[in-house]
């Protein structure tokens, strides 16, 4: 059965292009759409397409044309801020015949909103940091002596890679609670946070322990496959840089409860901490994370699993060789960008 799939907003993401044109093994194509002709990904891609900007009105129907013209069998999203823009949009996308891999607008609003996620999170049991979107509630936190500094300031919507400062003291927080609405008013996140920009910048707990990614896996009808854990290293420019697998029971729990009240569709990337021996989550990104390639080398061929779901096969058991231990470090290469893409 041959295949092709379209990833969108491809970016950076070679390393999961390269991993899912493993995975086809020549029975179809690799597609990558982009609004930047110079994106990474556009490189390794069988074919590459440029494509308006994921806010443009003519966006989705230059998706269904690419669909069309090209017999698209799945789509998949790689950006946060695209993910709202798909989910909407995706029974109108699949009535040309694609399957749009991507969860509900339910889940993907909790995920998008880190207020939301803080109370799901709460909600179904778990611990995560305190939060809150006003610096006068956070500044009573402080003073009754239940929030402490260091904290976390960053936006609510979006990536919150974007742009993240550390106070320690009450002038930074002031600082960089004012610095953060400037900054987030010029950048791309600002479209995300129009229609609430009183309430953007969250100011969060900061965690002191270590840090680990995980990947819930669902399969395409939410219900739970997996968790695959990597204890988080080293960090550089907000990515992982160096990982190593475990494998922890404890993590296995956690995903399993996220799975069943969340039932997002395919790669849930999570971010943990383990802090005073308790296990705090943090954000929750239903697509695949930076951190996906730790996984990856550790033995979960995930883009294999989701190419044999797409042909119909449920038993995916030999691409699930997972293994503790496994210790990766990324590390960037040069690409030459044709002038022909």
């Amino acid at each position: 059965m041959s295949l092709n799939l379209l990833f969108t907003c491809a970016g950076r993401r070679n390393y999961l292009i390269n991993y899912f044109k493993e995975a086809i093994k020549g029975q179809g194509k690799i597609f990558t759409a982009d609004m930047s002709t110079s994106a990474p990904a556009m490189v390794d891609a069988d074919v590459a397409i440029v494509v308006p900007s994921i806010y443009d009105a003519t966006y989705i129907t230059a998706l269904k044309a690419i669909v069309k013209t090209h017999h698209i069998d799945a789509i998949i999203s790689l950006n946060d801020l695209e993910l709202p823009i798909l989910s909407k949009h995706k029974n109108e996308l699949e009535t040309t015949g694609v399957k749009v891999i991507i969860s509900s607008e339910k889940v993907i609003d909790i995920a998008f909103d880190k207020v939301k996620t803080f109370n799901f999170i709460s909600e179904i049991g778990l611990k995560t940091p305190q939060t809150y979107t006003s610096l006068q509630k956070a500044k009573e936190e402080i003073y009754n002596g239940t929030l402490k500094f260091p904290l976390v300031v960053k936006p609510r919507w979006g990536s919150a890679s974007i742009g993240i400062d550390f106070p320690e003291t009450e002038e930074e927080l002031d600082l960089a609670f004012r610095l953060q609405h400037i900054k987030l008013k010029k950048s791309i996140l600002n479209t995300a946070s129009e229609h609430d920009l009183d309430n953007a910048i969250l100011i969060q707990e900061k965690m002191n322990g270590k840090e680990y990614g995980m990947d819930i896996v669902n399969d395409f009808e939410g219900n739970y496959y997996g968790t695959f854990v990597r204890e988080k290293v080293n960090m550089r420019s907000g990515e992982t840089d160096k990982a190593v697998s475990i494998i922890d029971k404890r993590f296995d729990d956690i995903g399993k409860t996220i799975s069943k009240h969340l039932k997002h569709v395919g790669s849930l990337d999570c971010d943990v901490f383990i802090a005073n021996n308790q296990l705090f989550v943090l954000e929750l990104n239903p697509r695949f994370g930076g951190g996906y390639p730790f996984s990856h080398e550790a033995g979960i061929d995930t883009t294999a699993i989701y190419i044999e779901w797409l042909k119909g096969n449920t038993d995916v058991s030999k691409f699930n060789q997972y293994t503790a231990g496994k210790l990766f470090s990324k590390c960037d290469r040069m690409l030459e960008i044709k002038s022909t893409i």
